[in-house]
């Protein structure tokens, strides 16, 4: 856990606020996905190569410390973290700066998750949405809803990412049925909430609504899919702005999940 503690303090230094407590949840996800670049006996360069399921991965947490850059160190773990990930469709969110690299490395956008930011103002949300503890609702319900959105399954790394304590974790229900899950988690600068999973806008704006209110008059940080303009319109209405754009990029087809319900992604480190 030092070294997932380690990307966690390399994400920052870099600007990209992540989580507190993001790590136990992405160690949770596969423990042997994590690699590190050493000259001298100290680390240098990062990656995560997370593998879900049978058939897909996820790349991270690729940093090359600012000493060492140009250098090739970082392109060393780059490649076993690919190597890792061999046979899979892997996925990624790539910055700007580097995503000509990406699609040399095969990989091809699916399309642009932006930052937003801000403190979001009240908005009128349905009365028929009733809002629960996450926690609450059987496990094997809440690993199959998150299945819709997700590539493959990651019960190790949902069960982890909804209960620990630095976070906020509510289920819309809806008629008796399950039709959104929201996270909200202690972040750098400012609080990120991830995943906003909706059935439509208004569920998506209830959810929305209670986790801002759990961290009051907090700004906030939320990625979403730029295909998603249900969910870029709210967020505007809510009076947040973008402030960072990353291309959600893949090596083969791209995912066949509920797009128009992902309101914002889990995280752009582990997807």
């Amino acid at each position: 856990m030092d070294d997932i503690r380690r990307l966690g303090e390399w994400a920052a230094d870099e600007g990209w606020n992540p989580g507190r407590s993001d790590g136990q949840s992405f160690f949770s996800a596969d423990p042997r996905g994590f690699f590190f670049g050493r000259l001298d006996g100290q680390a240098v360069a990062s990656i995560s190569a997370v593998r879900y399921g049978t058939d897909f991965g996820f790349i991270g947490f690729y940093i090359a410390r600012p000493p060492v850059r140009g250098q090739g160190y970082g392109i060393q773990v780059w490649r076993v973290g690919v190597e890792h990930l061999a046979g899979r469709n892997i996925g990624l969110d790539g910055v700007v700066e580097q995503q000509d690299n990406y699609q040399k490395s095969g990989f091809r956008r699916a399309w642009n998750n932006l930052r937003f930011e801000g403190v979001p103002e009240s908005a009128d949300a349905p009365g028929d949405v009733t809002l629960i503890d996450a926690r609450t609702v059987p496990f094997d319900l809440l690993a199959a809803y998150d299945r819709r959105f997700f590539p493959a399954p990651r019960d190790a790394f949902l069960a982890s990412w909804v209960n620990l304590p630095d976070r906020t974790a509510l289920a819309a229900v809806r008629d008796g049925r399950l039709q959104g899950l929201g996270v909200i988690r202690a972040a750098g600068p400012s609080p990120r909430v991830g995943p906003l999973y909706a059935s439509s806008p208004d569920v998506a704006l209830a959810l929305m609504n209670a986790l801002a209110a759990a961290v009051p008059g907090s700004p906030v940080v939320i990625d979403v899919p730029d295909i998603n303009m249900a969910s870029v319109l709210m967020l505007e209405r809510l009076g947040l702005e973008p402030v960072f754009e990353a291309a959600r990029m893949y090596t083969g087809p791209v995912p066949d999940v509920d797009l128009p319900g992902i309101f914002a992604v889990t995280s752009i480190e582990l997807g």
